[in-house]
């Protein structure tokens, strides 16, 4: 094992007894749906920072200049 793509390849296809469709479904939807989470944080963390921005301007008393 040279690299990591050889170790998850070898990790997909000893999961699935060496089925190699069924090791690329795997992958897939397993690729897939830590996209879609990453998607979700940066979602989430981009509605927290323009919550936070809103409520900074909110508190905003005017002294500065």
């Amino acid at each position: 094992m040279s690299c990591p793509v050889e170790a998850i390849a070898a990790a997909y296809l000893t999961q699935t007894s060496g089925d190699l469709a069924l090791a690329l479904r795997c992958a897939i939807t397993d690729a897939l749906a830590d996209l879609l989470e990453a998607e979700r944080r940066t979602r989430e963390r981009s509605r927290l920072i323009s919550r936070g921005f809103v409520r900074g301007q909110m508190e905003d008393t005017g002294d500065r200049p």
